[in-house]
């Protein structure tokens, strides 16, 4: 009996420290998720841009054979674009700026009525992509190129070898747009802005703007062709949170 008695008295103790020990270990975990609370933030984005004049030019020149044999079409293309090529680099372009980047080789077929088609040729074209480092160059490469043995240019570019400065210009418009925009919310909303939290950065694209389709224009005094690079624009955009600092 004696045994009994202390045993439950044991176990009604055991309760009771549990019972008490709870609220002690329950509170200051209570207290810190009443103290959590969320951080007011203004939240914005802006978008800048920044131009810049390039410097470099890329142009597809093609040299376009035909035959009626297949081989006797590649002889040829290759003999006009060796020519085509040994004059480019008499201007000083190196083999680096001379890639090939295309070489094709088509059959040609008359079509006649309720008959099978004829084979009548072949077509071989073959382009190599010029990238010219002195814009000054440009309108004396198609010039030459066209003068010995190309006769198709698909393509002219132009780019700039180094964005960096218009690109930070343009960021630099972005978060100062950004954080006006946040500072006027934030005094319409009766309080302050606070210190940026968050800051991402998006774009560094370039765009061209729209040239009219014959954007070469010949000189009839000197009998060069002209070209002019104009100007490219590259944007920028970002999206801020700043902490928002109410009036009390």
């Amino acid at each position: 009996m004696l045994l009994d008695k202390v045993l439950v008295l044991s176990a009604f103790s055991g309760t009771l420290l549990a019972a008490q020990g709870a609220p002690i270990q329950g509170t200051p975990m209570q207290s810190a998720a009443v103290q959590r609370e969320p951080i007011p933030t203004i939240a914005s984005s802006a978008t800048a841009e920044a131009k810049f004049t390039p410097d470099r030019a890329t142009i597809s020149i093609s040299v376009q054979t035909r035959a009626t044999t297949a081989a006797a079409a590649a002889a040829d293309n290759a003999k006009k674009q060796n020519a085509v090529l040994a004059a480019l680099r008499g201007l000083g372009l190196t083999n680096e700026q001379l890639s090939t980047t295309g070489y094709s080789v088509n059959p040609e077929y008359r079509y006649d009525p309720n008959r099978t088609p004829t084979l009548t040729g072949y077509t071989v074209t073959n382009t190599v992509l010029a990238d010219i480092h002195d814009l000054t160059q440009v309108g004396k490469v198609l010039d030459t190129a066209l003068a010995n043995g190309s006769n198709m240019v698909s393509s002219l570019e132009f780019y700039a070898s180094n964005t960096d400065a218009a690109r930070q210009k343009a960021l630099a418009d972005a978060v100062a747009k950004a954080r006006a925009d946040a500072e006027v919310a934030a005094r319409a909303a009766g309080g302050s802005l606070g210190p940026l939290m968050h800051l991402s950065v998006g774009g560094g694209g370039t765009y061209t703007p729209p040239r009219p389709m014959f954007a070469a224009k010949v000189m009839t005094q000197s009998g060069d062709t002209q070209i002019n690079p104009g100007q490219q624009t590259i944007s920028v955009n970002v999206s801020a949170d700043w902490r928002f600092n109410p009036n009390r």
